[in-house]
């Protein structure tokens, strides 16, 4: 399985607020207030949802039911894995079930200095060799925990806690170089955090008895993290975009594992502002302003919406049917997917030179096989199929190991032959 760095890359070039009282989110995190009137929503359709109208949504009514629901149903899954004759399942379990070395895993250093990262779009050279720990964390969180699913092996369960425990005890990650000018560093840690939280979830009840000091120390660390990063609360359109999306993600997770409530209703906020935010045809304007990425960010967005909504479905609330001034996230799903047919879909609102190389990058698809837990689509279906077995580092670890039916495809499709490629390449 190819995995390609992604973390971090939106939105580089858009400044930031730093908001003060980082102790509490306070009221940047609120979401006790009256349902907003209507003087308080957007005028026309396609207007977006403003920082101050989000902070009066009422979600009380979204509260943590069980916190150690992760955001698939751990125990069944495994069962599923143990006698399935899926032939794609199966492969993807043996390619698991033989995890690192937890010794190994315990050596790397826990990043407890100053995250100082440069933009990606003008230096993405340096930007990847400064995000090398960052991309390491991700994959030694999300593999522990996919060794874990596919093994049944307490072992791995054992080592992630560890690991994130020691990275706790150092208070890692809580210091990252932040300046309106240069946000990589609160940029890149998003997904760090999500991909801590997501592992987490799905080994914490197998280690909780055996460790309780240690699941201490986690769970508050990130809940630490979580309050102290998303006071920051992001100018435009860093406040109400992809980025608002990434933190709202670990805030879900995160408020689930630490049964904080307003984390939780943070993490929920990001799917009705962006059902409030699509325009009639289903687009997000904020990533439509990416130009010749519009598509991709399009794409971008969903990866973290679907994700969100699927740990909110796990507490019991099902908001992959739920419509918000007339929208739900089918109508992104299916913009998406038009622009990916055929770039004219767009109209007037970016230009049809899209960038499309995203498509190529299974990472980028994760959202569509938890989507297609949840809806049948002949479309998301064509993508995945040829992608699989899908996994994203930080946003859902191993999606298909985790998600897919398996009666949707038996097997993965073979990379054509590089003589057969040539065959149809067009002279130079």
């Amino acid at each position: 399985m190819n995995r390609m760095p992604i973390a971090g890359r939106p939105g580089l070039r858009h400044s930031l607020v730093l908001v003060l009282g980082l102790a509490t989110l306070g009221s940047a995190l609120s979401a006790q207030a009256v349902e907003p009137t209507p003087t308080d929503r957007p005028a026309e359709a396609d207007e977006t949802m403003s920082f101050a109208q989000r902070q009066k949504l009422d979600l009380s009514e979204y509260t943590v039911t069980d916190p150690d629901a992760s955001y698939f149903d751990v125990k069944a899954r495994m069962a599923l894995l143990q006698r399935t004759d899926n032939d794609l399942l199966q492969y993807n379990r043996d390619q698991l079930e033989q995890g690192p070395s937890c010794r190994q895993e315990l050596s790397k250093p826990a990043l407890d200095s100053v995250i100082r990262i440069p933009g990606y779009y003008p230096q993405p050279k340096a930007w990847e060799l400064a995000s090398e720990p960052l991309f390491d964390f991700e994959d030694t969180v999300s593999n522990l925990a996919g060794s874990y699913v596919a093994s049944g092996d307490d072992y791995y369960a054992d080592c992630l806690v560890r690991f994130l425990d020691k990275w706790a005890t150092h208070d890692a990650l809580s210091q990252f170089y932040y300046d309106r000018l240069e946000p990589q560093g609160w940029y890149s840690t998003e997904s760090m955090m999500f991909a801590a939280a997501l592992a987490y979830s799905v080994v914490r009840p197998a280690v909780a008895d055996k460790r309780p000091e240690a699941i201490e120390r986690i769970d508050h660390w990130l809940n630490t993290l979580a309050h102290k990063h998303a006071s920051i609360r992001g100018g435009d359109p860093s406040c109400c975009n992809n980025h608002f999306y990434r933190r709202a993600l670990y805030a879900s997770m995160i408020g689930v594992l630490t049964e904080d409530d307003e984390l939780f209703q943070f993490g929920v906020s990001a799917v009705y502002s962006a059902l409030n935010d699509l325009t009639p045809r289903g687009a997000l304007p904020h990533e439509m302003a990416r130009g010749r990425r519009a598509s991709h960010y399009q794409n971008y967005a969903l990866l973290y919406l679907v994700t969100i909504m699927q740990v909110a479905y796990r507490q019991g609330y099902d908001l992959f049917d739920f419509e918000y001034h007339g929208h739900t996230i089918d109508d992104a799903v299916q913009f998406a997917l038009d622009t990916f047919d055929d770039p004219a879909a767009l109209g007037d609102l970016a230009t049809h030179a899209q960038y499309y190389g995203f498509l190529d990058d299974e990472q980028y698809l994760a959202w569509m096989e938890i989507y297609l837990s949840h809806h049948d689509d002949d479309r998301v279906a064509h993508y995945v199929s040829q992608k699989r077995p899908i996994d994203n580092r930080s946003a859902g670890g191993y999606v298909t190991f985790y998600f897919m039916a398996p009666q949707a495809q038996p097997r993965a499709l073979p990379e054509p032959d590089r003589a057969e490629l040539a065959a149809f390449e067009p002279d130079a």
